[in-house]
Parts: C-alpha cells; structure tokens; sequence
C-alpha cells in the first residue's frame, strides 16, 4: 500500500490543445479544472496491527454527511517528499530542546528512500527558517542539533502557517508533510483562528504532531484569551452579541444554537468548523493532525520521541487513500466522514475536513 498526502481539495487544470503547423496560427487553448478529494486513512486492529486487505466497496465515506462514491487510489508512494520539520524553541520549548537534537537519522526514517527536500522551521513569537529545503539528511541533522532557545512565545499557528507557505512553493509533484514538535498550547500567535482553520485545511499537507503538555495554568490563560475571537458567523445575524443574553452564555454555545437556522448538510460543515476552532483552542498540534489526516504523539522524554518517529514512519506507507469528486461542493468548510460497512472491531483514522473557497466551489473555470 502506498501513501499520498494529498488530503485537502486539490483542483487538476487539464488542457487540451492543437500543435499548429509550421504556418498555422496557433489553436486556442481550452482549459477546465474539476474537483477531486483525497482522503488518506490508517486501519487497524484494536491491537494497533493495520490492516492491508480492504478495498472500495468496504469504506463508507460522506461529505458533509452526504454519502459519496469513493475510489482507493493505487500506486501512490513512490512520489518524491517535501517535508518541514517545525520545532517550537520558544517557551517551554526551550527546555526541550535537548531532545531534538539527535533526531537525524530518525527523520530519515520517516522519509524513507523516495526523493525528498527537508526544511526545518524553528518559532518561538514568530517562525524562522533554520535550513532552507535540503535533500542532505547531515544537513537537517545539523540544524536540529544547533537549535538555540528562544523567546518566551510559543507561536504555533503562525509556525504552521509558515511551514505550509513554505511546502506551497515546491513543486506540484512532491506529496508534502509537516512534522511539528511543540506544546499543546498556543502563545502568541498573530493569526486568527479562522484563518489558521482555513490554511491548515485548504492544502495538500499532513501534520504530525509530537507534543509535550503545556502548563495547566498557561492553558487556562490562553483558552480564554483565544476564546475572544470570533467564532463563525454573520455579523449582525445569530452570532451577533445579544446585550440581554445570559452572562452564562458563552460565543461556543451561541454558536451551537446558530445551527438550528442552516440546512442540515451546511449545519454538519457549520458544526465541523465550530469544533475546530474549539479544538485548536484547547490544543492545536492534536487537532491539526485528526484535521490533515495525520497523527499525534505525546511524548515526556528523548526515548519517547524517537519511538514516536519511530511509529509514524511504521504508518506512513500502510495508509489507504480514498478519493472522491463532490457535486458542486458549498463554499466553505466540509466534513468528511469515513467508515468501514462490516468490521466493526477496527479502528479507522482518516481525514476529517476540507475547505472549498468559492472559485474552487464553482467546478470550472475558463
């Protein structure tokens, strides 16, 4: 089984054009661009063995809780890897650090023998670029190994989004992957949480998350400073600020009461989002990796993380990737479900998100 970490919505320009004579004028270019979702996932046993034996026709897949006809895609590994490790430097990362630095050969591991470009982005209040994309495995381990503290921020959302900017300008061919190692919690961040929700969900890019508790006070502190910001919604409309609501009340659930008023498909994808944002709230590494269709590992100690690489490198090329066209998908956020029809003693992790913008949701363009 080969894997693909193309798990976001993934718009494919085809042309078809005519190679015009020595004296002909050239023939006008016709271009259309369709929709296609990939959707990886592990299966396994209840004893954590995966399972190779599945096809189609065993996988009930939904967007947003519609059922839709799905397809295992076959012959996917072999493309070459874009990978960026992100290391969280600031904070309690600081104290950390003494745990990335020999992580070298354990991210080949990861990678395996496929061709590969390696970036390592360090953050702390804001991201860096430690080494620019490499396919020197010496050169990676370097950079991990010179890792300096930093800043007392622990900037996480913005790290991600750096990372995902950066994977954006490889090229097409590469499946692409961010392996984050941070707290829990995020510190500073300039980026909202809409915005991170959107980015992390309209790519091509799983995240693996391997992530040592933040404080129980700081959680407290940031989750309510986080919870400020907006959750989804019209302005002016359910989501507005009701001067006569219960002090009680809180924006998720007014939210939550925001759903009565959509279509069920819209209030599935409405919701979806809503627990988004609310899971990145309260821990970010584990909710960018159920969201990409990666994996999160907690890790205390040196020995721990590296049986986590370990772990992810053991998976990465035992994942089933299923693909589907959605009928002129909504602008917005989907949520994707994923199912098996008649073994219910296997555990199946998967994809759980995708994010259609309105160009993408209008199927074609000239």
């Amino acid at each position: 089984m080969k894997l693909v970490f193309l798990i976001a919505l993934v718009c494919i320009p085809a042309a078809l054009a005519q190679t015009p004579g020595p004296s002909a004028p050239q023939s006008p270019v016709l271009s259309t661009r369709t929709t296609l979702v990939l959707v990886p996932a592990l299966i396994r046993t209840r004893n954590g063995e995966p399972v190779f034996t599945l096809t189609a026709k065993d996988f009930v897949l939904t967007d947003d809780g519609i059922e839709q006809l799905a397809t295992v895609e076959e012959d996917t590994g072999s493309e070459p890897l874009a990978l960026v490790i992100a290391v969280q430097t600031g904070g309690a990362g600081a104290r950390q650090l003494d745990k990335y630095r020999n992580l070298g050969p354990s991210i080949e591991a990861v990678i395996g023998s496929v061709r590969h470009q390696v970036a390592v982005v360090e953050f702390d209040s804001e991201p860096r670029l430690a080494e620019d994309f490499t396919p020197d495995f010496a050169a990676v381990g370097d950079a991990l190994h010179g890792l300096a503290p930093g800043d007392r921020g622990a900037a996480i959302l913005d790290g991600l989004r750096f990372s995902v900017d950066l994977l954006r300008r490889q090229p097409p061919a590469y499946r692409r992957a961010i392996l984050l190692i941070s707290e829990t919690v995020d510190h500073g961040s300039q980026a909202k949480l809409e915005q991170a929700l959107h980015d992390v969900s309209d790519t091509n890019t799983a995240i693996y998350s391997l992530m040592f508790s933040s404080a129980k006070s700081a959680v407290k502190n940031e989750s309510s400073q986080m919870f400020r910001s907006s959750t989804p919604g019209p302005p002016g409309g359910c989501m507005a600020k009701d001067p006569n609501a219960d002090p009680g009340e809180n924006r998720l659930e007014q939210a939550f009461d925001c759903l009565s008023l959509l279509a069920p498909p819209l209030r599935a994808a409405k919701m979806a989002a809503i627990l988004g944002m609310d899971g990145l709230r309260r821990n970010v590494p584990e909710s960018v990796a159920q969201l990409t269709g990666g994996e999160s590992f907690k890790f205390t100690d040196a020995r721990g993380l590296e049986r986590d690489i370990v772990a992810i490198s053991h998976h990465l090329p035992n994942r089933y990737v299923l693909s589907f066209h959605p009928p002129g998908p909504h602008p917005g956020f989907h949520s994707i479900g994923l199912r098996l029809k008649d073994y219910p003693n296997l555990v199946v992790q998967a994809r759980n998100g995708y994010w259609a913008d309105e160009e993408t949701a209008a199927g074609t363009n000239p």
